[in-house]
């Protein structure tokens, strides 16, 4: 990270408190930045973890870690509804306002629950969320999961890994399941461990007026029908699908950089475009590569290091996108994945990813105890 710089009359605001916010905010802390770290929620949600707390009962106390323990005062609880960048400040729903120098934005972005958890509640709140799905699916005969990209991948398989006597069908709208930016046969890996658990599929359709569907709700014997005709009944519907940008907090005071999608025009240095003392991290940059906590992480190392390096009068870093690393957890018994475009073993996967989840390193970069 870097030895201490001199940073006099500086104060970084980050907005939002994901994997790209927490460590940007330690990592200005550990340069002696002045720094204020805004989120809608009271506490960091590991969401890697979010799919094994929807199905195991406990679990999911251990996926929230609030930020008033870690980060102090440096943390204000509220959602940022504009930016102001001739004035500098942020303001808040309600009106408060928080100066800034230098402005880290690491909005994320949204979906529906259980794969996010986006709202403005407490932590217990969202911890109970996940504790009646469970009792919603623990009820439910048999469950359908929308969408067949990473998120519903893995939600399939944790459905089924928990309770094995249920039926669990995946539809996905493409015949290749989970993130295009996978090696083919990691894809094709996902595909049969699917199949070993005894998860049903359906490519090659969608779901038709999904939007009328109650979601997360057992219903017995709900009745639903593809865009090619095919019927489905089921009694509990789970959707994976609908990521979206989390953009309205920048989306008028930065307008003339938000991409189509709602991401944020950067350079090579993340900066945003048009902005020297703004930079965006994470899912919300325009960076051509899989949405991550990874690459969240690696952001936030370029963008902390280029405001130590332009209040020295250093050159700016730039961030390069590499070759994809990613794993997916299929339940704590599986896994596919790859690192730097090499498919790994299923057991590594395991061993790295599907049995913790990661949870440690999230409670260490939080310098928190899960005791």
């Amino acid at each position: 990270m870097g030895g201490q710089v001199s940073v006099e009359g500086v104060h970084v605001v980050v907005v939002g408190g994901g994997f790209g916010g927490i460590a940007a905010a330690q990592q200005l802390r550990s340069q002696g930045f002045s720094f204020t770290l805004v989120d809608m929620r009271d506490a960091f949600h590991h969401n890697v973890a979010a799919l094994r707390a929807s199905v195991q009962p406990g679990f999911a106390h251990k996926t929230f870690i609030p930020y008033l323990k870690t980060f102090g005062e440096s943390f204000v609880q509220g959602r940022v509804t504009h930016v102001d960048t001739e004035r500098q400040v942020v303001i808040i729903e309600g009106g408060k306002e928080i100066p800034y120098t230098h402005l880290i934005l690491c909005t994320g972005t949204d979906g529906p629950f259980p794969g996010k958890y986006n709202t403005v509640a407490s932590y217990q709140t969202g911890v109970q969320k996940y504790e009646d799905l469970i009792q919603e699916i623990q009820v439910a005969g048999s469950v359908l999961v929308v969408g067949g990209g990473s998120t519903g991948v893995e939600m399939a398989a944790e459905v089924k890994t928990q309770f094995p006597d249920k039926k669990v069908v995946l539809i996905h709208s493409h015949a290749a399941l989970a993130d295009p930016g996978l090696l083919s046969s990691v894809r094709r890996q996902a595909k049969e461990v699917l199949l070993e658990k005894g998860v049903e599929l359906i490519l090659g359709q969608k779901v038709s007026r999904l939007q009328e569907v109650e979601l997360n709700v057992t219903r017995r014997n709900t009745v639903l029908s593809t865009d090619k005709g095919v019927e489905i009944v089921t009694d509990l519907v789970v959707c994976c699908t609908g990521q979206r940008i989390n953009s309205a907090a920048y989306a008028s005071g930065l307008a003339s950089s938000v991409a189509e999608d709602g991401a944020l025009r950067v350079n090579s240095h993340l900066q945003v475009e048009g902005h020297s003392n703004v930079y965006a991290v994470g899912d919300c940059a325009n960076v051509n590569e899989p949405k991550m906590a990874y690459h969240a992480g690696l952001h936030a190392s370029v963008a902390v290091g280029n405001i130590a390096n332009s209040v020295t009068g250093k050159s700016l870093s730039s961030y390069h996108t590499g070759n994809v690393t990613m794993l997916l957890a299929m339940g704590p018994d599986d896994g596919v994945g790859q690192y730097n475009a090499v498919r790994l073993p299923r057991w590594v996967v395991t061993l790295g990813k599907s049995k913790d989840l990661l949870l440690w390193k999230s409670w260490k970069e939080m310098q928190q105890s899960t005791t």
